[in-house]
Formats: C-alpha cells, sequence, structure tokens
C-alpha cells in the first residue's frame, strides 16, 4: 500500500526519516528532527519570498494559475463579476455564503452606517499638504482610527471586531473622495447613503453641486465590477503583511495599514499606474511591433504581462478588457485602448511571449479604465485598497480563528562572521 509520507535520507548521517503529507505539503518543522548531532538545531528549509511555503491553510481564495482560476469561496470569478456586487462579494468573503436577500439588506445597511469619518480623521485629511501621495494619506488616516476607536484592541471580542470591519469598508472609500477633494482645493462632499457603494465613492468626488447631478450608471457599474476583482487573492504580499501584523494581536486597523503600505509599493499597487506610462510612451497602434523588438532584445520591459501566479491568461484580465469597452462607450474613446488591443494581439502570437507564458494580468487593462473614469495615476493604488480591504479583514478573521497560527516569526540562515571578541576602539 503507499503511504501519504515522504522518505528522507539524510547523506550526512546515513539516517533515513519518514514526513507526513498533508494537503500536499509537509510541515516545516518536521524537518527539524534531521540533526547531524544532539546540539544541531536541525534541518531547516530557505525560502526567499515564500515561493514554494505555505504559510497557512485558508478557505477564503483559491487559485489554480496554470489553468487561469480564480474563486472566492469556491464561487468562479467570472459569475461573481457577472451577477453579483462588490458589498456582495466582501459580505461572501468575511461570512463565508453569500447572503440571503433579508442579510444582504442589513448588510448594506450596516455599511451605510458607517460611511462618516470621524471629525478628528477629517481634521488630519486637511492637515496634509495639497500634493500630498494619496496612499500616504490612506495609510495615515487608517492608522489614526484605531486612536478614535480604542475599543478595536479587544480582538477577541466577535462583536467588537465586526463593527470595525463595518467602519473600515464603510470609511475608507469617504477617505478616498476627502483626499481626492482636498488634492483639488474643493469642499468635501458627505456620503449619499441612498447610492450604491461605487456610486457613492463617484458621488463625492465628482459632485459640483450641479442641478440634477446624477453618477453614470454604467461608470458605476465598471468600478463595481474591478473593486470584485481586487477584492482577493490569496497570499499576497500585502495580505501577508496583514496576517503578520495581526498575528501580534494588533488592531485591525494597524494591521490593515501595515497592509497599505505594502501595496504602496510599484511592484504591487502601483502596476497599472507603469502599464499606462507604457501605453503612452508607444503612443500610436502602428509602434507597438517596433516596442516589441525592444523588450524581446532586453531594452524596455513588457509591463501588464505575466504574474507570479498565473502561468496562463489572468482570468480578471479577460473580463476587464470587456469592462474597458463598456467604459469607453459611455466616456471618450481613449486612443491608448487601440494600443492596448494591439500589444496584446501581437504579444499573444509571439513564440518569446507563449513559450515564457506572459499573458496579460489585471493590470494591463484597469488603468485605463481608471483613467477614462478621470482618476489621477496617484490614485490607482488607493482604488486597489478599496476593494483589497474586505480580503485582508477576511484574512484577518481566519489567522485569529486558527489554532495553529502563531505570532509570526520567520527563521533564517545566519552567514555571518563567527564569534570574535570587541577590540577597543584604539586597538583597532
Amino acid at each position: 500500500m503507499t503511504k501519504n509520507t515522504l522518505t528522507v535520507i539524510d547523506n550526512r548521517t546515513g539516517k533515513t526519516y519518514e514526513i507526513p503529507i498533508e494537503h500536499n505539503a509537509i510541515r516545516a518543522t518536521d524537518l527539524r528532527q534531521i540533526k547531524v548531532s544532539d546540539d544541531d538545531f536541525g534541518l531547516m528549509s530557505y525560502d526567499p519570498a515564500y515561493l514554494n511555503t505555505a504559510s497557512c491553510k485558508s478557505s477564503i481564495t483559491y487559485i489554480d494559475g496554470d489553468k487561469g482560476i480564480l474563486e472566492y469561496r469556491g464561487y468562479p470569478i467570472e459569475q461573481l463579476a457577472e451577477k453579483s456586487s462588490y458589498l456582495e462579494v466582501a459580505y461572501l468573503l468575511l461570512y463565508g455564503e453569500l447572503p440571503s436577500k433579508e442579510r444582504l439588506a442589513w448588510w448594506e445597511y450596516r455599511i451605510s452606517r458607517h460611511l462618516f469619518l470621524h471629525n478628528s480623521l477629517v481634521e488630519l485629511i486637511q492637515a496634509f499638504r495639497y500634493d500630498a501621495h494619496p496612499m500616504g494619506i490612506l495609510i495615515s488616516s487608517v492608522a489614526a482610527m484605531s486612536t478614535l476607536y480604542p475599543e478595536a484592541k479587544n480582538i477577541h471580542d466577535p462583536a467588537v471586531r465586526e463593527k470595525q470591519i463595518w467602519r473600515i469598508i464603510g470609511q475608507i472609500p469617504t477617505i478616498a473622495a476627502f483626499a481626492y477633494r482636498h488634492r483639488i482645493g474643493r469642499p468635501f462632499n458627505l456620503p449619499d447613503s441612498s447610492l450604491s457603494y461605487t456610486a457613492n465613492l463617484l458621488y463625492m468626488m465628482d459632485y459640483m453641486n450641479q442641478r440634477e447631478y446624477e453618477v453614470n450608471p454604467v461608470l458605476a457599474k465598471a468600478l463595481d465590477v474591478l473593486f470584485i476583482l481586487h477584492a482577493d487573492h490569496e497570499q499576497n504580499c500585502s495580505t501577508s503583511v496583514m496576517r503578520s501584523v495581526g498575528s501580534s494581536h494588533a488592531d485591525p486597523y494597524n494591521a490593515l495599514a501595515a497592509a497599505a503600505a505594502a501595496l504602496y509599493g510599484p511592484l504591487h499597487g502601483g502596476a497599472n499606474e507603469a502599464v499606462l506610462r507604457m501605453l503612452q510612451q508607444i503612443g500610436h497602434p502602428k509602434n507597438v511591433p517596433a516596442f516589441i523588438e525592444r523588450v524581446k532584445k532586453g531594452e524596455t520591459r513588457l509591463m501588464g504581462f505575466g504574474h507570479r501566479v498565473y502561468k496562463n491568461y489572468d482570468p480578471r484580465a479577460k473580463i476587464i478588457r470587456k469592462i474597458a469597452h463598456d467604459v469607453f462607450a459611455a466616456t471618450a474613446t481613449n486612443p491608448l485602448l487601440d494600443v492596448a488591443i494591439e500589444l496584446e494581439r501581437i504579444a499573444l502570437e509571439d513564440e518569446y511571449f507563449v513559450s515564457r507564458k506572459l499573458y496579460p494580468n489585471v493590470d494591463f487593462y484597469s488603468g485605463l479604465i481608471y483613467q477614462a473614469l478621470r482618476f489621477p495615476i496617484e490614485y490607482f493604488p488607493f482604488l486597489f485598497a478599496i476593494p483589497r480591504a474586505s480580503g485582508w479583514l477576511a484574512q484577518w478573521l481566519e489567522m485569529l480563528g486558527d489554532p495553529e497560527q502563531k505570532i509570526t516569526r520567520p527563521r533564517q540562515v545566519y552567514i555571518g562572521p563567527q564569534r570574535r571578541d570587541y577590540v577597543p576602539i584604539d586597538q583597532r
């Protein structure tokens, strides 16, 4: 009979070890029994950037990068993007199941009750320079919320945790809108709870006291779909930070501020900005072939293609491609869309990119959509952070409820000097 174990022979000692396999993984601590001597620390696995190390068990998001599959709680992202709403997806991520009609109404009401900011938080936003980066405002504002709601430190009380979740999901769009209005020197628009989650965000940013003002439903729907696509993405950099900081039992505001700081990095939340700048550099579809040749020669980079996880077409990119056409039909046509389509066409036919499994990812078209919605480029990471808050919080809740989780403390492989004695400064 086959056994669900791994047999390891240590050629240093000749000893044999049998290590259990569970969920197609071994526990790294099981390697510690492999020693050369009794005072040996034991064998460790070395995995920079955690390329092949699972830090947790999770039931939230499933990804099969080779097949291009993304599912939230078992539901395909394609079905959720077509049939659901962002707030319904946020409920799914946080509570584990799709809500009934009554529960969805309750959930939307709870969020709508927490759209307004504390006056002290409004004053903090106003204290920033007019040209402050919006992600700096987001990180500072969310961290400051922990001082406004000190009960959030009671993370083991389910009712307290739930209320902080309502506050975070409700108030992050308001922080975004206020940061934008502060930047352009306009008065703040208070939230309108009669609007949908994304329509309210667009209203708070755009409304200029026009008569019969109405948020374009096509644009609000497009932003809602983008929020669904960005809600969670397994153990990426910022999510790992959320779990890591949360493992110290910090309150959710400080943990989420740290996650947002990780998202601030250009290799994470700023990728769609790089795509937009690349398309602007190309300028016209006729220039695409020459640009492709430069990429193949290593003279420049092809942004928006390839992904750490996906080795197939990013399923989110297919959805966003259609949304882009819907948005441009409702707004002014963006000539960069033609550049993007031509770039995608040539790259997907070129053996150089196909053999390397470089397919469009979620960032390839999202920047074009945000630009069509008239968001400044600096706000692109913020628009990533708003929906990702629900995913971060779901992961945080799961981490707190996992009895196997302890405070995060990675090991290291020490390669520094061996022990040596201190030399007085006059003898060096």
